[in-house]
């Protein structure tokens, strides 16, 4: 028989524990965790589940699982945000605008009627600009991988239609954490309420804002027009989408996996902007047979690039003078 003494046994069982715990921290540097707010059927959401997914197991002989968690399935855009800074989530990908407090810079690229499409988006995003922001973020605990499209933000509301500016006044919009994107569209004399994604939906449901700004893509996938009447051409911001990765957990992965994460996000990045430049306008059709769509007369918009002028001044003094002068040259090309 053997005998074993209680020093022996103790032993044993400290030596299974710190096994379970090697083995728990294996699979956990195996596995990394990416979470976003967008809907499932969102080009991003589509995206990242669609292309990174795959192109991570094949870069890395299926030995790093990329796990994917669209829709808010774990928390809305502040959360996701807070977990990758706080390291207990690997990666998100968010609409650039949540992340402007935590990096101002990011209001460099977020001027209203500054890009005329998306590809002066692009050429700044994908510059020098671009760069100088990745690097405010990674003073900031965060790794950018990528920049997706957001696309140029339209106004929806329950109210009535927007031909000129005055149809705005007093009009309580919800809008996203920017103070730029506020202060926008207090110039324009209406109520603009920042407000998560996540709370949205409700809140127009049961009129507790009068509308709302989203890409097309947006309104659509979140079936806003099930809540909303009115749909105008504002086309006020360009926006982004920024993945970025927690840089707690990045370092603490292998050189070989850091290279498959980020070549296979610049090809998710590439497929993303393709997908949603051909989704803009089937959303745009298919939100036409159920709202009631509006193009603002080229006039109200002179009307409201003046009225806005000012906040890019204001801009210069948060997110940097040079910066934003950099975004003003490109898209004045």
């Amino acid at each position: 028989m053997n005998h074993r003494t209680p020093r022996t046994l103790v032993s044993t069982a400290i030596g299974t524990l710190l096994l379970a715990a090697t083995c728990l921290q294996a699979n956990a540097q195996d596995k990394l965790q990416i979470a976003g707010n967008f809907a499932t059927s969102h080009p991003s959401s589509v995206a990242v589940d669609k292309v990174f997914k795959a192109e991570v197991a094949r870069l890395t002989d299926n030995k790093l699982q990329v796990d994917v968690f669209p829709a808010m399935q774990l928390g809305g855009a502040k959360e996701n945000v807070d977990g990758v800074r706080a390291g207990t989530l690997g990666m998100t990908w968010v609409g650039a605008s949540f992340m402007s407090r935590i990096a101002p810079e990011i209001e460099a690229v977020s001027l209203p009627f500054v890009f005329k499409n998306r590809e002066a988006a692009y050429r700044v995003i994908d510059g020098p600009v671009g760069k100088a922001i990745d690097e405010k973020l990674l003073e900031k605990g965060f790794v950018v991988l990528g920049w997706m499209e957001l696309g140029m933000r339209n106004i929806t509301n329950s109210k009535g239609p927007i031909k000129t500016v005055d149809d705005l006044k007093g009009m309580k919009i919800r809008m996203q954490p920017n103070e730029t994107h506020l202060a926008s569209f207090r110039a324009l004399g209406a109520n603009p309420v920042a407000m998560d994604v996540k709370e949205l939906y409700s809140a127009l449901e049961q009129k507790v804002v009068d509308g709302q700004e989203n890409p097309y893509t947006v309104i659509d996938a979140n079936r806003y027009a099930e809540v909303q009447k009115h749909l105008s051409n504002s086309s006020h911001f360009f926006d982004f989408i920024v993945v970025v990765a927690s840089k707690r957990v990045f370092d603490k992965m292998s050189p070989a996996n850091q290279k498959a994460v980020r070549e296979a996000m610049t090809k998710t990045v590439a497929y993303q902007r393709s997908l949603a430049a051909e989704n803009e306008l089937k959303a745009l059709n298919n939100l036409k047979t159920k709202m009631i769509f509006t193009e603002i007369p080229p006039a109200t918009f002179e009307q409201m690039r003046k009225m806005t002028a000012p906040v890019v001044e204001s801009v210069k003094k948060r997110a940097g003078a040079d910066l934003v002068n950099q975004v003003i040259a490109e898209t004045s090309k």
